[in-house]
């Protein structure tokens, strides 16, 4: 019998409760030992509930617990989360975590430790909820040099954008019925400012190039600023707006990383991503592109990759699962040296807007849309972000401006 805790029962907690308990004898068969959960930690009490019997308010309860071989963290940000994987992993005890925060900070210092102790540090859970895709990072994805990772990694925003396109509402109106229908928090910040995304890209980036990167250092815009106007544009030219983490390396081999709204078309195999779900395209140098594709959050979901950690790490008592992120952080390129393409809307349409565009753009794309009138929009080619500020500041009338992928 191989003895677990999990450190916090609110959703996603005992939704890893839930799975161990519901399929106990599949998950027996394929570990080739029963998991049994000795402890749950919680602040709260939980009358009536089955997990009452197993239940602690003391972390110490577990770490001096020899017993105890996994412990699984669900409780959300950087402490004590990250205080209790040190201690954990210092006791000789493997770690698994669907928290984001936690491991988009420390990750690569906890894989450190894990692997010093020949111990293991998972955390499936942390990007995609219950999308399988940091494990192939690990396993069917080494023979590639990964060249590019893109997703839609917030079933939030993705929500919002998708009910906006189809819908016609505005910004304000759909993120009401996201916080209504559960989908957004009260404060939502976290998912429409792209913080969410940004640690989530920084993680899948992390793994990717091999190297620390820091989520302070990604250039992140959210969804506030996208109008129903901007969607009604978008439809015109057949394409939709999508919240978009994206990590790329280019041919002289530094690495760029952007969340922001990005206008894709048919082409892109995230322009058919709708509603809550989340998919990451990771292109290699010689398979090309595969794309990972489900719900990205929820109870089960999410608990169900916890337990998959815990299996492997079941699995692979007093052996290390190896992973490759260093400690040694990966400087990305300057965001003022970034390139994109760029929609542009400017208020007014006569022939001297015209021309102070081609003076300052040079040759642009002009876009039409029959429900909009007294603007003037266009796509740019591809220029560097500083460039594009310099030449929209001598424009008084910009109104908003969108990158094209």
């Amino acid at each position: 019998m191989i003895n677990i805790a999990i450190l916090g029962y609110g959703t996603v907690g005992s939704g890893i409760f839930e799975v161990l308990n519901t399929n106990a004898k599949s998950i027996s068969v394929k570990v080739g030992d029963d998991i049994n959960v000795k402890y749950v930690l919680d602040l709260r009490d939980f009358p009536g509930d089955p997990v009452e019997k197993v239940l602690v308010h003391d972390f110490d309860t577990i770490l001096n617990d020899p017993e105890v071989a996994i412990v699984a963290e669900a409780m959300g940000g950087v402490e004590p989360a990250y205080t209790f994987a040190k201690k954990a992993l210092e006791s000789g005890k493997s770690f698994c975590t669907s928290n984001k925060e936690l491991v988009a900070k420390h990750g690569a210092q906890l894989l450190a430790m894990a692997k010093e102790r020949n111990l293991n540090f998972l955390f499936e859970a942390s990007v995609g909820g219950g999308i399988p895709v940091i494990r192939p990072f690990n396993e069917s994805l080494t023979p590639e040099q990964i060249v590019e990772v893109s997703g839609i990694l917030n079933g939030t925003t993705n929500y919002i954008l998708t009910k906006m396109t189809c819908e016609g509402l505005d910004f304000d109106s759909v993120l009401k019925d996201a916080q209504d229908k559960g989908y957004a928090e009260r404060n939502p910040e976290a998912d429409v400012e792209g913080y969410d995304a940004c640690r989530k890209i920084a993680i899948l980036s992390s793994l990717a190039f091999g190297k620390q990167v820091d989520f302070e250092d990604i250039k992140t815009e959210g969804i506030t600023k996208i109008t129903d106007i901007d969607i009604m544009y978008a439809k015109s030219m057949g394409k939709v707006i999508k919240l978009i983490g994206n990590a790329k390396k280019d041919d002289n081999g530094s690495v760029s990383a952007m969340v922001a709204p990005f206008i894709i078309g048919s082409d892109s195999p995230l322009f058919f991503v709708n509603d809550v779900f989340n998919a990451i395209a990771v292109t290699g140098n010689t398979l090309d592109t595969v794309m990972f594709y489900g719900k990205g959050a929820g109870k089960l979901p999410t608990a169900s990759a916890v337990v998959a950690d815990i299996i492997d790490e079941a699995k692979h008592l007093n052996d290390n699962i190896k992973v490759v992120w260093d400690e040694e952080k990966l400087e990305l390129k300057k965001a003022d040296d970034m390139t994109s393409r760029f929609f542009v809307r400017l208020s007014g349409d006569d022939a001297k807007i015209k021309d102070n565009v081609k003076a300052a753009f040079g040759e642009v794309e002009t876009v039409e849309c029959s429900q909009v009138s007294g603007e003037y929009a266009f796509i740019t080619g591809c220029i560097s972000e500083k460039d594009f500020e310099t030449a929209i500041s001598s424009f008084p009338n910009y109104i908003n401006r969108i990158r094209v992928k």
